[in-house]
């Protein structure tokens, strides 16, 4: 049996049946999805332990608080939830970026 993991990301123009892969090793199963809104990733988390039994999900920054509450009651206490934090200088490089990518509507 894999361990299964799904990590998810934002994008503001993700669409989570097209922004997706699974990466298996035979003993790590890596379901990845990029979605687009908060209440796409609660969907798509649930499915995933439901459909796949998924262990953890691993989170992007992007993920607030609340967001990260919300998720980890969507899928129980027999997930684990955790978040991609980096530090101040990562995330003033990380917005940077974005920002001349036009993730942010002005």
């Amino acid at each position: 049996m894999a361990f299964k993991a799904a990590f998810l990301a934002h994008a503001p123009d993700a669409d989570s049946e097209k922004h997706r892969c699974v990466i298996d090793t035979g003993k790590y199963r890596l379901f990845v999805v990029v979605v687009k809104s908060q209440k796409e990733a609660v969907e798509v988390c649930r499915k995933l332990v439901r459909e796949e039994g998924i262990h953890s999900v691993l989170l992007c920054p992007g993920f607030t608080h609340r967001d990260v509450a919300e998720i980890a009651e969507a899928v129980g206490g027999n997930v684990g939830v955790f978040v991609a934090r980096g530090d101040g200088p990562s995330h003033r490089i990380t917005m940077e970026v974005m920002k001349r990518e036009g993730w942010f509507k002005s």
